[in-house]
């Protein structure tokens, strides 16, 4: 199973000049937990809900006057669309995030979480299930001359 089979395509974009207040609306109004942060148009990082509420607990301050810039989580950790589910797996383990920002070249074309992953625990179970046994049959196979 690929990450294009399990990313949410649904992505809020946010500019790195823009407040969390306004990262947050767009949050709320897309009903998604993060938006990547883009700098002339280019990801660069990602804002999460967590990331939301330490910036608003350790300063204290309104959402409208913390800018995105300072609450967003970065370097941004990105996979193509054409990688393995597994591969996405393990790329959220060894980053220790909970999104990755799925790219083709430049262009964001989803965001695949662990929520994501789990929702399709049984479909990329039975991919990795169908991989090895194919695998078994090719490497027991009677060649036949």
């Amino acid at each position: 199973m690929r990450v294009s089979d399990v990313c949410s395509r649904n992505v809020v974009t946010v500019d790195v000049d823009a407040t969390l207040a306004v990262a947050v609306e767009r949050m709320l109004d897309a009903d998604v937990g993060s938006a990547v942060v883009t700098d002339d148009g280019a990801p660069g990082a990602i804002v999460t809900k967590s990331d939301v509420l330490r910036a608003t607990h350790l300063t204290d301050e309104p959402l409208s006057s913390i800018p995105v810039r300072s609450a967003a989580s970065a370097p941004l950790v990105t996979i193509g669309p054409e990688a393995s589910a597994r591969r996405a797996a393990e790329q959220l383990r060894e980053h220790d995030v909970h999104r990755l920002v799925v790219v083709d070249g430049i262009d964001v074309v989803g965001v695949v979480s662990t929520t994501d992953l789990i929702r399709n625990y049984g479909g990329i179970r039975s991919d990795a299930r169908e991989r090895a046994d194919a695998e078994y049959d090719w490497l027991t196979r009677e060649d036949v001359r």
